[in-house]
């Protein structure tokens, strides 16, 4: 019986593994905990260091509950043999947790290779999914759902380099699912990256994928997108490969971060052009508050029959306070059997 079961969510918290540590983590555990409605949290970490960083801040010590791990796996690990020879490591601890139904969804800012074979390693996969998916979100142009959400979801974002078709649908019924419970998005556009719009375009993974998304129920399928359609939020989920997903995803960030130096430059260079940036500093405030990584928290992978939430590895303080946020709607919204629905009804049309 999950903890959902028997009453209040509870998350599992790898306080140990983001580059900032507990001094991160923990401070926004106990910012979360101090919400009337916030989940029950397990905070997983050397319990010695863990409660004295709790100490430094105002919580609820009803809703924060200590779990000692001795083990860390830290960023520059390698994933396979860190999680082989640490067995006690806080991101094997913490999923143990969401495997043993103590918990219902893991979130961590760790090592992403250490966080997914974790997972890998006590959760099983979901029926039909034989490879799972990290997902990913950036800002777009258009907004979508009942929280008027910037942000549109692409997976895969690396876990899964060559997919083949069946990949693809299963990515697009996981993302379609996910977006739905996070973004309170009901109808969420999924579209199928490629070099065309038209149905024939595209690898042959792609081109297959296209004919039976076109047939499961329950998906808007809008068809194949192009790369120039991302960044409009043509497409509130983003299906490709892992290998297409990742280089999409650090092109959008370095654009991003080009124009915010390019920017910087210019004001420095010239007074009329800093008389201009003044002018446009409430329009480049909002660019960077909608850009902003830390305000989405953290990014589902998907393909488990559990949840986890992986936050970003330099996640600060507002940043877990998000992806647990996340977390607690994912569950929350049961977000795992929405996505076992979908993948039922693919399965009928496959």
């Amino acid at each position: 019986m999950s903890s959902a079961t028997r009453g209040r969510i509870a998350v599992a918290l790898d306080a140990m593994g983001s580059d900032l540590g507990p001094p991160a983590t923990v401070a926004g555990a106990a910012e979360v905990s101090r919400h009337p409605e916030s989940p029950r949290l397990f905070v997983v970490g050397d319990a010695d260091v863990v409660r004295k960083e709790l100490e430094k801040h105002p919580h609820d010590r009803d809703k924060i509950r200590i779990v000692h791990a001795g083990e860390v796996i830290a960023q520059d690990d390698k994933p396979k043999e860190a999680v082989a020879q640490k067995p006690g490591a806080s991101i094997l601890v913490a999923a143990e947790l969401v495997k043993a139904g103590e918990c219902d969804v893991l979130v961590s800012a760790g090592n992403t290779g250490a966080v997914t074979l974790s997972c890998a390693r006590m959760f099983a996969r979901l029926p039909s999914v034989q490879r799972t998916a990290l997902g990913a979100v950036y800002p777009t142009e258009r907004r979508r759902g009942e929280k008027d959400d910037p942000f549109s979801l692409i997976l895969d974002a690396g876990l899964t380099l060559e997919a083949s078709a069946e990949d693809l649908v299963g990515f697009a019924v996981m993302g379609s699912a996910y977006s739905k419970c996070i973004s309170r998005n009901a109808r969420p556009r999924v579209g199928l990256l490629s070099v065309g719009g038209e149905e024939s375009k595209g690898t042959e993974a792609v081109v297959k994928a296209h004919g039976v998304l076109k047939r499961v129920p329950g998906i808007d399928f809008i068809g194949n997108i192009e790369g120039m359609d991302i960044p409009r939020g043509t497409a509130d989920v983003v299906v490709t490969s892992g290998f297409t997903g990742n280089i999409v995803l650090k092109m959008l960030e370095g654009i991003s971060e080009t124009v915010m130096r390019l920017a910087r430059s210019a004001g420095e260079k010239s007074l009329q052009y800093k008389a201009g940036l003044l002018l446009l500093a409430p329009a480049i405030q909002r660019l960077r508050q909608v850009t902003d990584w830390q305000e989405y928290g953290g990014v589902p992978i998907l393909g488990f029959d559990r949840l986890c939430i992986k936050a970003h590895g330099r996640s600060t303080q507002r940043a877990i306070r998000n992806a647990l946020r996340v977390a607690h709607r994912a569950a929350h919204t049961d977000t795992i059997g929405s996505i076992r629905a979908g993948l039922e009804a693919a399965a009928s049309v496959a």
